[in-house]
């Protein structure tokens, strides 16, 4: 049997129990495989070193160098482990998984030939791509797999490889992160940059939907090459050009990118081609650069000649980390004499350092010699960082997953076995399929603080971090954590974002970057869609006359609620006032002065009436229903306060009722005066037969009839459908109504048509009467009080019709006031001038006189 060609580089360091990784240090072309040859495989390049992912080894050594020296966790027994590199290359990735199950020299994976190397468990790899060819291999031999990628496609691989884990959290999480992010600062406008392939095209397909369900539009929507043909796209001036405008769009000012590694390359030299053809810097492409976890500033994807500051400001999701205690200091005293068996030093510090070491094989011609004295803290964040990154994170807490996992797995043995197994070497006996139940329900806290768990479909149980990215004039970069999404937390927790530490891009000027189609509707005013236009743009309306909006960007207009009015804005409900007459305000005030001077002076003329209730003039014109006429008049004056004030149900129903019968009493009188008058001068004459009418009994008679009839019509009113207090919410724009609502229209109408029918009763009899020879004749001035009385509520119906609110309580009032100050002034006006002034009138000569 021939062995296939195989690369050197790998990082052996011997345990009792051995953790197989395969990393990604390097990436290079190989030949494609023809018939006509023996298929082996060849370089075709030289190796392209990824300085920035050797952290990722020393991370795994530390690890393993921490719990080697910890008796708590594996006592007696030593962890070792077996590094070998994927070269990025899915045949490489195959024959060194398969190297991982064989012994050290020889590709035979179904036979044990190496007992010292006790394989329980592999770690790797960096993207998904190279983690799945890995576990098609594992999976056959149920060994666990532990990787520490982020896929770009949403699966849900663990029904499928159940020995396959992942130290990272759910993508579901990125992609609900990315749309909380973007929701944070209601940015609604952005495009989106992925790949022109399968993992871009899954991408866009899962985030669409996301942003469309929370009102994210998409301004744009680029795809870039993959790696293969970048180099002949960017071949191109026109294709650099047309992309560079998309990029440089002024209304797009947000970017979601799929950075994934051809996505950042191809980006970062489109924008540098595109600053060299225009002469336009990239630092003026003033966006916010939006990034997976799959992010990070390298040497790889980095010109050397590109500014980085275009990305100044860049927000991304990253694989959570914390500090942890010694990882710094350990690689303070790092140096390639110090890692024996580290296969993959050397060539990183000649990388880094841009050196060769003296007993180097290489090729190139460099003047730099390498010392092994060179610090790694020296070097720029590009090539490498000091502090762990989120992959080197996820691989410290994977080691010690595992080292957990066997602790508890002997720890569940039976005492007196456990310690046979440990006296005999026991980890020899270990099954790695029996290491998954435990694997699967481990928990712990790291040596950092973190709670480290898988969930149901093996993944870390945990969120992301978001992270921005501050970069300075000399290609150097700061990552500053500045919020976080975490499903495990409280809901108020999940998640949570510091604005007042992110440095924004400085064509920003560290103000909010707003992405938005359209300025805000602010309150006030609703959107109104745009014609062909996606549904983040639109155009803003006013709110009709009686509806507000209280809010941004609302879809329609609202009423307030009852109760409130829109103020002048239209962007607030204001609580509406009160319309009712009260006796605060100066109308009420002034009403209620005419009531008590009306009401005074009926007084008065009725003490006048009752001092001289002896002369002629008093006698002449029935005394008795004067005295009754007089009081009623004072009581439909004050009847006039039952309508100012807030109304109860039982002003409400004493108002119109009391107004009506007080009034039908005082019509009466009148109608009895008139009607004894016609009747007098009737009697007078010889032989007629009058004169058994004339007497108190008439008069008694007609005033309790006509007045009987009134409270007839009240009563059934109370007793049907009675007066009840009423707010009137609607009629009146700023103002309830508070008002008494006559439960019966046409009960109140039929009221007042009585009144009216007595009234015009009246006038025709006194109108009739109005030129008989009697001295003492008011007959004329029952005429013209009768004649105002009319005017005055035909006029009501009208004015009471075409009011609201308090001022049709005023046009009641004020024709209670003038009804009734006609009577008085026209009916006594006369006799009080003649009692007051012209007492001598006041006579029985000058009454007979004149009759003659």
């Amino acid at each position: 049997m021939i062995n296939p060609f195989q690369l050197p580089h790998q990082y052996y360091q011997k345990g009792d129990l051995t953790i197989g990784v395969i990393a990604t240090q390097y990436a290079c072309m190989f030949d494609e495989i023809t018939f006509s040859d023996h298929p082996t495989t060849k370089f075709v390049d030289e190796l392209i070193g990824k300085t920035k992912t050797y952290q990722h080894v020393l991370s795994l050594a530390f690890a393993v160098n921490e719990i080697n020296e910890n008796p708590k966790i594996l006592p007696n027994v030593s962890l070792g482990f077996h590094i070998y590199d994927s070269y990025t290359d899915a045949k490489m990735t195959h024959q060194n998984t398969l190297k991982l199950l064989s012994s050290q020299k020889t590709i035979v994976p179904n036979f044990k030939c190496d007992k010292q190397r006790n394989l329980v468990a592999v770690i790797g790899g960096l993207d998904s791509e190279i983690s799945l060819h890995m576990a098609m291999v594992l999976g056959i031999y149920k060994i666990p797999q532990i990787a520490y990628c982020v896929f770009t496609p949403l699966m849900n691989i663990k029904s499928h490889l159940p020995s396959f884990y992942r130290m990272v959290p759910n993508e579901e999480y990125q992609y609900a992160g990315i749309v909380q992010l973007l929701l944070h600062f209601q940015w609604t406008w952005v495009g989106i940059i992925t790949t022109d392939d399968d993992n871009g095209e899954k991408f866009v397909q899962i985030l669409m939907p996301m942003f469309l369900q929370h009102g994210i539009c998409t301004a744009l929507s680029a795809k870039t090459p993959g790696v293969s043909h970048a180099i002949e796209k960017l071949s191109s001036i026109k294709s650099i050009l047309d992309k560079a405008y998309y990029l440089s769009n002024s209304n797009v000012k947000v970017l979601v990118i799929n950075a994934e590694t051809p996505t950042i390359a191809y980006l970062i030299w489109t924008l540098y081609f595109y600053s060299m053809l225009t002469g336009i810097a990239e630092t003026s492409i003033g966006k916010v650069w939006l990034m997976t976890a799959q992010w990070d500033f390298s040497s790889e994807t980095m010109h050397r000649a590109f500014n980085i500051q275009v990305f100044d400001g860049a927000l991304s999701l990253a694989i959570h980390t914390n500090a942890v205690l010694g990882f710094k200091k350990f690689l303070e005293i790092l140096h390639p004499e110090s890692s024996k068996g580290d296969g993959f030093i050397r060539i990183f510090w000649q990388l880094a350092f841009n050196c060769l070491f003296s007993d180097s094989k290489d090729s190139k011609e460099l003047n730099k010699r390498c010392t092994s004295e060179e610090k790694l803290d020296k070097l720029p964040g590009t090539l490498f960082e000091m502090s762990m990154t989120g992959h080197s994170y996820s691989i410290y807490n994977a080691v010690y997953a595992i080292a957990h996992s066997i602790h508890k797995m002997y720890s569940s043995r039976p005492k007196h076995g456990a310690m046979m197994d440990i006296g005999r070497l026991g980890p020899p006996k270990l099954q790695t399929w029996q290491l998954h139940s435990f694997l699967r329900s481990i928990s712990f806290n790291n040596t950092a603080g973190d709670i480290m768990s898988f969930d149901e479909n093996g993944e870390l149980a945990a969120g992301f971090d978001i992270i921005n990215w501050v970069t300075f004039p000399n290609q150097s970069f700061l990552t500053v954590k500045v919020g976080r999404v975490n499903p495990q937390a409280t809901p108020d927790l999940e998640f949570t974002m510091k604005e007042e530490v992110i440095t924004w891009h400085s064509m920003f000027n560290q103000v909010l970057p707003i992405a938005m189609c359209n300025e805000n509707c602010y309150p006030g005013y609703s959107r109104k869609k745009k014609e062909g236009e996606p549904f983040c743009c639109y155009d803003c309306t006013r709110c009709p006359y009686g509806k507000i909006s209280d809010q941004k960007d609302v879809d329609d207009c609202f009423q307030c609620p009852e109760g409130k009015f829109p103020n002048k804005n239209r962007d607030q409900c204001l609580p509406k006032t009160l319309n009712v007459l009260s006796f605060t305000e100066p109308l009420g005030i002034t009403l209620a002065f005419l009531i008590f001077s009306f009401s005074l002076i009926t007084a008065f003329v009725l003490g006048i009436f009752i001092k001289h209730k002896n002369s002629p003039l008093v006698k002449a014109n029935n005394r008795d229903l004067t005295y009754i006429l007089l009081s009623t008049l004072l009581l439909c004056f004050l009847c006039s306060l039952l309508f100012i004030g807030q109304p109860h149900t039982v002003t409400c129903c004493l108002r119109q009722t009391v107004f009506g019968i007080i009034f039908s009493v005082a019509v009466s009188c009148v109608l009895a005066k008139t009607v004894m008058v016609v009747l007098a001068f009737m009697a007078t004459k010889p032989g007629s037969r009058m004169q058994k009418w004339v007497g108190k009994g008439l008069a008694n008679a007609i005033l309790l009839s006509c007045s009987l009839l009134q409270a007839i019509i009240c009563a059934i009113w109370l007793c049907t459908a009675p007066p009840f207090p009423n707010f009137d919410m609607d009629s009146l724009a700023k103002e309830i109504i508070v008002e008494c609502n006559e439960g019966s229209v046409i009960m109140f109408y039929c009221l007042l048509g009585y009144l009216g029918f007595l009234a015009i009763l009246s006038f025709t009899v006194a109108f009739l009467a109005r030129k008989l020879p009697d001295g003492f004749n008011e007959a004329k001035f029952i005429t013209f009080s009768m004649l105002v009385f009319c005017s005055v509520w035909i006029s009501f119906v009208p004015s009471y019709l075409s009011t609201k609110g308090k001022y049709m309580v005023v046009v009641e009032i004020f024709s209670i006031l003038a009804s009734s100050a006609g009577l008085l002034g026209c009916i006594f006006a006369p006799k009080c001038y003649i009692i007051i002034l012209r007492p001598f009138l006041n006579s029985r000569d000058q009454f007979i006189r004149r009759n003659i």
